[in-house]
């Protein structure tokens, strides 16, 4: 039997006339969901700290939004999503995404360090979320913010102390403000990528002993592909998840269920 997509569950799973900005979109992570968002029938803004660093994002999203935006500073982050907002006519999603890890023995930690990577990957996040939903309420049709957490927001990684207290406060933050905003329509989840390859990740991957020991740990035994984490972001982002908030999904092949 042929499926109607305009008569089915499949719609709900439509992203079509709604409006998203995804951060820290230049590569990795952010590229691949913007994209997917794309696809899936979204009108899409992204941002990185330059335009110019966008190009190959916006060639793969035609119609797309580039948006200047360094999410450390707080001014940026408003102007940024109101620049989008005015740009799409409005803002459905918000994907925050954008973030920095740098791996550092604990008591070598300076203050610059340990803000350089608060301020981008937990207040950063938490400002563009708030002028986000300062947009959503104005539309009065609610809308969806994704968080990016990651495995360190629910376990301790050696010399990664700053990047997961920011991941974990993050998630913090995603399970207070689904709370808050939900009286708004707003719901507000987290995505908690496991191991994935990219730029920002690839010197650990360089390390074949570390890569052989860690594919252990993974009941999957293989490690994520950016596509694995698209469906997840689509989903949540949908009205197939309007009743979905102040999760936590990981996206990890089984990783924090065997340990």
């Amino acid at each position: 039997m042929k499926v109607d997509p305009d008569n089915s569950v499949l719609a709900r799973f439509s992203l079509d006339g709604k409006r998203a900005l995804v951060t820290g979109a230049s590569r990795g992570i952010g590229q691949a969901i913007a994209i997917g968002l794309a696809q899936a029938g979204a009108s899409v803004a992204v941002s990185a700290r330059t335009k110019t660093g966008l190009d190959e994002t916006l060639a793969k999203i035609p119609g797309g939004v580039a948006i200047a935006m360094d999410v450390s500073d707080i001014g940026a982050c408003r102007e940024g999503v109101a620049a989008a907002a005015q740009a799409l006519g409005g803002l459905d999603i918000l994907i925050n995404n954008a973030g920095i890890e740098q791996t550092c023995p604990s008591l070598d930690v300076d203050e610059a360090l340990w803000d350089r990577i608060l301020d981008t990957n937990l207040k950063g996040a938490f400002f563009c979320a708030q002028a986000a939903a300062k947009v959503m309420q104005q539309g009065k049709k609610g809308g969806s913010i994704l968080n990016m957490c990651s495995l360190t927001s629910e376990v301790g990684v050696p010399t990664a102390v700053p990047y997961g207290s920011s991941k974990s406060g993050l998630l913090g933050m995603t399970r207070a403000l689904s709370a808050e905003w939900a009286p708004l329509g707003i719901r507000v989840n987290s995505l908690g990528p496991g191991y994935f390859r990219t730029a920002l990740t690839d010197v650990f991957y360089e390390n074949a002993d570390w890569s052989a020991a860690m594919l252990t740990k993974i009941p999957l035994q293989r490690f994520g592909q950016l596509d694995d984490l698209v469906g997840a972001a689509i989903f949540l982002s949908s009205d197939a998840a309007s009743y979905v908030t102040g999760i936590y999904m990981p996206v990890d092949g089984g990783y924090l269920a065997s340990i």
